[in-house]
């Protein structure tokens, strides 16, 4: 895992903790990461790790939208996750 993404893996656990925590049945989860080819077909790890994290923290991934789009520096794909307690 990148520097970075490991940073967004550490975030996103420590955010669906402190939800667990206070008793949410319900996460939604927000991931952003930089999209070099919109193009190609190709495995998404940083994004992958992400849900792992949050997943590692007894939430289970029920709903997924992705979107793709430019921001000021480049192409980014989102992905907006729903996540329900397991």
């Amino acid at each position: 895992m990148g520097l970075i993404n490991k940073a967004k893996g550490t975030e996103a656990a420590k955010r669906a903790r402190e939800a667990r925590e206070a008793g949410n049945s319900v996460l939604v989860y927000k991931f952003i990461e930089a999209n070099t080819n919109s193009k190609a077909t190709a495995p998404m790890t940083g994004m992958a790790e992400q849900i792992q994290a949050v997943e590692g923290e007894g939430w289970r991934l029920d709903q997924m939208s992705a979107a793709e789009g430019k921001a000021l520096t480049g192409e980014r794909v989102s992905l907006v996750c729903l996540f329900r307690r397991a």
